[in-house]
């Protein structure tokens, strides 16, 4: 974040300055009363004129004072103050707050439509940025959060089915995505005094035109590679199978016996539905 500009102002107390305003108003509107003389007019109405300094800040809040358009300082302390009552007193909140922003349609890297959202933990870090350097802090944040999430799908893909090399996606590299989304989200309101807490993306999907078929996809190839690994065990069991009866001398079986085993093995193993036994009443052959 950009070097600070904002001042540190300590106004006076409220609570002495109360106790001043009320000794300059009532003894005043008193004697008025009482003696007619104008000459006590002039405590009253320095009174009354003191009377919109008084103001008081909650914890994890602030005021930005300004006289005639030049920044006097920004009040941190919470408590309850006076200070010239020509300052304008602009409110804003040091509380860290929740942005979840709206599922936006973009495209990713190349080119699938998603929808995606994020959710940001913020909050105001230098007022005089926040005040004076953007015209609206609050829409600021939503507008650049809108951006960097547009932005970021488009530097990467949903998922590697249609670029094998990426060893970043969306869906699985969610660490590095997020920390390139809160990083792209820093920098964008760095300008604004916002310091970012924390930023990751919230809901992330295919858009509703193409999400049947990627569902589809990977259902098949959750499929592909079930099979395979069917296969991979079923071989393994074969193998293993020649190598017990060859080993314990079970019978002699020729090329063509062995080839008719392993078959018959691969069909049972791999099968995905019971297999029916056939039993053979003559020889291996016949």
């Amino acid at each position: 974040m950009k070097h600070s500009n904002e001042i540190s102002h300590q106004p006076a107390n409220g609570y002495i300055m109360f106790v001043v305003c009320l000794m300059l108003i009532m003894p005043s509107a008193i004697l008025i009363g009482l003696s007619k003389i104008p000459f006590f007019i002039a405590p009253l109405l320095l009174g009354l004129a003191m009377a919109p300094g008084f103001f008081f800040v909650n914890p994890n809040g602030s005021r930005v004072l300004v006289l005639f358009g030049k920044y006097i300082g920004t009040v941190r302390q919470n408590g309850f103050f006076w200070t010239n009552p020509f300052y304008t007193r602009k409110s804003i909140s040091l509380r860290a707050r929740n942005f979840d922003s709206e599922r936006v349609k973009v495209n990713d890297k190349i080119g699938n439509p998603i929808l995606i959202s994020v959710i940001l933990v913020w909050k105001v870090k230098d007022t005089y940025a926040a005040a004076f350097e953007v015209n609206d802090y609050e829409n600021f944040v939503r507008v650049q959060t809108d951006a960097a999430v547009r932005k970021l799908a488009g530097s990467y893909p949903y998922d590697n089915f249609d670029d094998e090399q990426a060893d970043i996606t969306l869906r699985s590299g969610l660490d590095e995505v997020n920390e390139h989304l809160e990083r792209e989200i820093e920098e964008r309101l760095s300008i604004a005094g916002i310091e970012i807490m924390e930023a990751r993306i919230g809901y992330l999907a295919y858009a509703e035109e193409i999400a049947g078929a990627m569902l589809r996809r990977q259902q098949a190839t959750a499929i592909v590679a079930a099979r395979h690994k069917i296969v991979e065990g079923a071989v393994s069991m074969v193998e293993m199978a020649l190598e017990q009866i060859s080993e314990k001398d079970l019978l002699e079986l020729d090329e063509e016996r062995k080839a008719a085993m392993v078959s018959n093995l691969m069909v049972v193993l791999c099968a995905d539905k019971d297999v029916s036994p056939v039993v053979n009443s003559g020889t291996l052959h016949h």
